[in-house]
């Protein structure tokens, strides 16, 4: 596993992914949507969708790199 230090740009965007990620989580709740799925879709605000693109357009990033979910991953509880 690459020891690099991330740049400021992969911090910011690593921080708006998470960020984005634990709104979605709070938006279905802790469980999840049910088997039926939610019975009103969760809307998350457009507000952090854009930080997050911005953020990760910035670092140069899509948000699918292996190397970036290895920085997502280190940023996690025991991760």
């Amino acid at each position: 596993m690459p020891t690099a230090v991330p740049t400021d740009r992969e911090r910011t965007a690593v921080q708006a992914y998470l960020r984005l990620l634990h709104t979605v989580r709070a938006a279905f709740g802790d469980d999840g949507p049910g088997p039926a799925g939610p019975a009103v879709l969760p809307v998350v605000p457009p507000s952090v969708l854009a930080e997050t693109e911005a953020a990760l357009e910035e670092a140069g990033l899509a948000g699918n790199e292996e190397e970036f979910f290895r920085m997502v991953g280190g940023w996690q509880p025991g991760g």
